[in-house]
């Protein structure tokens, strides 16, 4: 009886939590193809994939019963944090293949919540200093200077934009209603999507193409897949969940490959290897892993 309660409990997290981790790699895809095809520029593409993503997860909140249950709980300063990554996060795609900008970003968000936890007392034992030091050798092996090196620019503006990442999901980390502040948070960066649609308005172009691959970055992969990725986590502790999100930048990395006839460099390869088994690494052997709102 118990065995197989367990099995039916597990069942939805086994087609959920893929589902939820091809959108957030997804998001990769879709701008680098939006971005790099030219086909819209990166203000008017976190523009439109910050509204779309508000009015789905407005829509998803509508129907879900934590409408009646909690008022959502938006904060301005974590909708600032959660513009930062929307918006460092196309123009880092500007420059950066897609494989590249999502495991940039994957370290830079894991880095954020570390570093957090050292500031807070915590000290990295064994296994875990282990896992940090490799993770962050490999990064620095990929942005080191070379003929195979990413653009400098891009891989500053994809660190911004992951450490923003990290902030945001440090300050919803205790969220009762996470869907809900989510989309409430989504909801309060309007107010600057506006502010940076004048400000690069001179330079704005949105082909049908390049819009339709922006409202599927925001309303799929964005509020579809963190819909998806909240109902997972229902039946996930925080270390499976940490080590499900080591798949982002793999799924990134293929995505890029198959759809955008990327090549993948020995460098990318190697540092992949190296920063995502550090991370698996330090997540095994943490005691207390902070569950993360994965990004993408």
């Amino acid at each position: 009886m118990n065995s197989d309660s367990h099995m039916h409990s597990s069942l939805p997290v086994f087609f959920l939590t893929p589902c939820a981790l091809i959108a957030f790699a997804g998001n990769s895809l879709l701008c680098r193809m939006a971005l790099g095809e030219g086909a819209i520029d990166a203000a008017s593409f976190t523009s439109l994939r910050l509204l779309s993503g508000a009015l789905v997860l407005a829509l998803a909140l509508n129907l879900s019963p934590q409408k009646m249950a909690v008022k959502p709980q938006g904060s301005v300063i974590s909708a600032v944090a959660l513009f930062i990554y929307a918006a460092t996060f196309s123009f880092a795609y500007m420059t950066l293949s897609t494989g590249t900008g999502a495991l940039i970003l994957f370290g830079a968000v894991q880095g954020t919540m570390i570093l957090a936890a050292l500031l807070s007392g915590e000290r990295l034992k064994g296994s875990e200093g282990a896992g940090v030091a490799l993770a962050f050798g490999g990064l620095v092996y990929l942005v080191f200077p070379g003929v195979t090196a990413p653009s400098l620019q891009g891989a500053l503006l994809m660190s911004v934009s992951g450490i923003s990442w990290g902030i945001y999901s440090l300050r919803g980390r205790r969220a009762v209603t996470p869907l809900a502040d989510t989309a409430m948070n989504f909801a309060l960066t309007v107010p600057c999507v506006g502010v940076l649609s004048l400000f690069f308005l001179k330079n704005s172009h949105v082909s049908f193409y390049g819009g339709l691959l922006a409202l599927l970055s925001g309303g799929l992969a964005s509020g579809v897949g963190y819909c998806v990725w909240y109902a997972a986590l229902r039946g996930m502790t925080a270390t499976k969940a940490s080590i499900a999100q080591l798949a982002v930048p793999v799924l990134a990395s293929t995505g890029g490959v198959i759809f955008l006839a990327e090549k993948l460099s020995l460098r990318l390869i190697i540092s992949t290897v190296i920063v995502l088994g550090g991370v698996g690494l330090a997540v095994t052997g943490c005691k207390r892993v902070p569950r993360v709102r994965t990004p993408g």
